[in-house]
């Protein structure tokens, strides 16, 4: 654990040491710990559609998650297996995966609006033996279940369907008496499938050691975390890695009590009402909310919110979100940065650190990244390359399930290359640039799409903004921006060279878009980042229905 008293980065970076023990085992140590301690501690506030809230304390997740693993147990599940969570923030998502963790099995998260044929393929592919979920789920799972021979028992939190037990029923019959697998360190814990941007979703296999891993960068993305007092809170799903590594598990490894909430459409405004309502003191924010929430008007007269920490993290935020963020918050919003493989190796960090403006952070205590060429090799401090983590490290995943080829090809020696390129100036502070599929070159520059993405997004008539680079015979590429406006603005050729004027004016003559598209809506994943192979592949159809 970081210090909670604000000292100089070097000084944190230099003390800080694993210490990580040869047994530990996740849900004993984010349940069970505190629930011996402390039962009647406040665990998680889960806030209902109608708005009416329900406490659970640690106790009560303990006792739940002791009845679910002997549930389990008793339906022939075995250290190992594969238990799938189908649900969305919830508290039994997360006692399901407390449960699955104590009797040493291997969590599946599942997105709640993932489609049948999403599903079938991570079903398959981890060869899921028994899932827990609701009615909509059991209704997904019903058209493919015959497909999936290793799945035996369907587990609904909202009654029993065709093919499915109420779990709620069911739990009242088993025993609260558990005793939880001694489990490695090393033992697998948890797999979460990549968000799928490019090929099939591959399965990030995470061993029990991923939630230590994680805290160095959690505690410093909310500035020094936690305090007296903190209560966190994030509308991304847990079913992706920043919502259940970054949020839920990080927080009950303290103690801290989570704030659960299913938006069934997210707003600016309804965010804005739920941090004052719950009395919010950190929030995980990524930076598709982050915009969403930029458009209401006066939030800080209109809502009463006292926020310690904002953290983002998914794209660069640029200096218009870190500036709105500041009049609106009142605080700096540290940006951090890792994936599905290797998560929360860099953060930026207001108590500690300056925030320089288009650096997303440094390297969180216990993580050793550097920039290398395409041999493996460190590059000098300010040259561009490949964003890379050492191994062994704590947060780093063993294995994508059933994909030897794949895992090997994550490396270059003992460097996870995260397919991410960027810079490391002298004090360690890294700009990200950009996928490595998605930087721009142009007329020879290399340009990275984060800085345009910024500098357009300040233009008033802008809601959204991506930008990608097309096929040009001249020039290689040319920049294309692809716009949502606000309302009450006409994507019409005027607006289009006032939006490219201002990006030369206030960037560089030679990154002003070149084209510009006008749509009702951006791709993207089910986690809120952008798919620009999607949308590269959507404007080369546009500019060539345009040529003809």
């Amino acid at each position: 654990m970081l210090p909670t008293h604000a000292r100089p980065y070097q000084d944190i970076n230099n003390a800080f040491r694993w210490e990580i023990p040869e047994h530990y085992n996740i849900g004993i140590d984010v349940c069970d710990k505190w629930a011996v301690r402390d039962p009647g501690r406040l665990a998680l506030v889960h806030v209902g559609a109608d708005g009416a809230s329900r406490n659970y304390s640690f106790g009560e997740i303990r006792e739940s998650s002791d009845r679910l693993g002997n549930l389990l147990l008793s339906t022939g599940v075995a250290p190992g297996d594969r238990i799938g969570i189908l649900l969305p923030q919830a508290p039994e998502t997360a006692i399901a995966h407390v449960a699955a963790y104590k009797i040493g099995a291997i969590a599946i998260p599942l997105f709640a609006l993932f489609g049948a044929e999403a599903l079938e393929y991570r079903l398959r592919d981890s060869g899921t033996r028994a899932i827990v979920t609701n009615a909509a789920g059991a209704a997904k799972l019903a058209g493919i279940r015959d497909r999936l021979p290793a799945l035996k028992t369907v587990f609904t939190i909202d009654g029993a369907f065709d093919g499915t037990q109420d779990l709620h029923q069911a739990l009242k019959h088993a025993s609260s008496d558990l005793t939880p697998v001694l489990t490695k360190a090393d033992d697998p814990a948890v797999i979460i499938y990549t968000s799928g941007t490019t090929g099939q979703p591959k399965g990030a296999l995470h061993a029990h050691r991923v939630l230590p891993g994680h805290l160095p960068g959690v505690e410093m993305s909310h500035n020094l975390f936690p305090l007296d007092g903190d209560r966190i809170w994030t509308p991304a799903d847990w079913a992706w890695i920043g919502g259940l590594l970054d949020v839920l598990l990080p927080a009950w490894h303290h103690g801290v009590t989570v704030v659960a909430h299913r938006f069934e459409k997210f707003t600016g405004e309804a965010a804005f009402q739920l941090l004052q309502d719950h009395g919010v003191r950190n929030t995980f924010l990524p930076p598709t909310a982050l915009k969403m929430m930029r458009t209401v008007a006066d939030p800080e007269q209109r809502w009463r919110y006292q926020l310690r920490s904002v953290a983002s993290g998914g794209e660069s935020l640029g200096t218009e979100l870190l500036d709105w963020g500041r009049k609106t918050f009142g605080l700096t919003i540290n940006e951090f940065y890792g994936q599905t493989e290797c998560n929360m190796t860099v953060s930026s960090c207001a108590a500690i650190m300056d925030c320089r403006p288009g650096a997303i952070g440094r390297a969180a205590p216990g993580h050793r990244l550097a920039i290398v060429d395409a041999d493996g090799k460190t590059l000098p401090a300010g040259s561009h390359g490949n964003i890379a983590v050492q191994r062994p490290d704590p947060v780093m995943f063993l294995q994508y399930w059933n994909n030897p080829q794949a895992t090997a090809g994550k490396f270059i020696g003992d460097w996870l290359i995260t397919g991410d390129t960027g810079c490391m100036d002298e004090d360690g502070y890294i700009r990200f640039v950009g996928r490595d599929d998605d930087v721009i070159t142009s007329a020879g520059y290399r340009i990275g799409p984060g800085e345009i993405e910024d500098n357009i997004l300040q233009h008033p008539a802008v809601k959204m903004v991506a930008v990608v680079g097309s096929p040009d015979a001249q020039r290689t590429e040319i920049v294309v921006a692809v716009i949502v406006l606000n309302d009450g603005y006409v994507g019409d050729d005027s607006l289009k060279r006032e939006i490219q004027e201002h990006v030369k004016v206030r960037l560089a003559a030679h990154e002003y878009p070149r084209e510009i598209f006008f749509v009702d809506a951006l791709p993207m994943t089910t986690t809120g980042k952008m798919i620009r192979r999607e949308l590269r592949a959507k404007v080369d159809e546009w500019r060539k229905a345009a040529a003809t």
